[in-house]
C-alpha cells in the first residue's frame, strides 16, 4: 500500500472511532498538543492510561469479591479515578460504563456493578485493540498529528 492509501486508511479509521462512539473531542484536543517535538504524544498518553487502568481493574475486582461486605464507597472511589483517566484521552464508551457503574454503587446494587464492570472491561479491551491498530497505521503512514 502506498503512503496516500495508508493516510486515507488512517483518516477513515479515525473517523470510525468517533462515529462508533469510542472517542470524543478530548482525543482531538490531545492531538492538537502533538507536534514534531513530541510526535507520539497521544499514543504515550493512551499507553499510560492502559498501564494505569490495569491497576484500577485489579483494585475493583478485589473490592467486589468481598461479598457480602462490599464497600460501595471504595468501589465508587476506584471507579471515579478510572473515569477520570478514561476522560483524559476521550474514551467515550469506557467513560459511559464508568458512570453507570458509579450509579450502581450509589444504589448499592452489586449485581448491577458486576454486570456493568464486565461491560466496561469489554469496552476497555475493544478500544485498546482498535487504538493499537490505529497507532500502527499512523506509524506506517508516517503521520504525525491529526490526519
Amino acid at each position: 500500500m502506498d503512503r496516500k492509501q495508508l493516510q486515507h486508511q488512517v483518516a477513515s479509521m479515525r473517523k470510525s472511532l468517533f462515529d462508533q462512539g469510542y472517542l470524543d473531542d478530548q482525543f482531538n484536543q490531545l492531538e492538537d498538543l502533538q507536534d514534531e517535538a513530541n510526535p507520539n504524544f497521544v499514543e504515550e498518553v493512551v499507553t499510560l492510561f492502559y498501564s494505569d487502568s490495569a491497576r484500577f481493574i485489579q483494585n475493583i475486582e478485589q473490592a467486589m469479591i468481598k461479598k457480602p461486605n462490599i464497600d460501595f464507597g471504595k468501589l465508587d472511589d476506584y471507579m471515579h479515578q478510572f473515569k477520570g483517566s478514561s476522560s483524559s484521552f476521550g474514551a467515550k464508551k469506557v467513560k459511559k460504563e464508568c458512570s453507570q457503574f458509579r450509579e450502581c454503587c450509589s444504589a448499592g446494587n452489586i449485581e448491577g456493578c458486576i454486570k456493568t464492570f464486565q461491560q466496561l472491561k469489554q469496552e476497555h479491551a475493544t478500544l485498546r485493540r482498535k487504538l493499537e491498530t490505529y497507532f500502527q497505521l499512523v506509524k506506517q503512514a508516517g503521520i504525525a498529528g491529526r490526519t
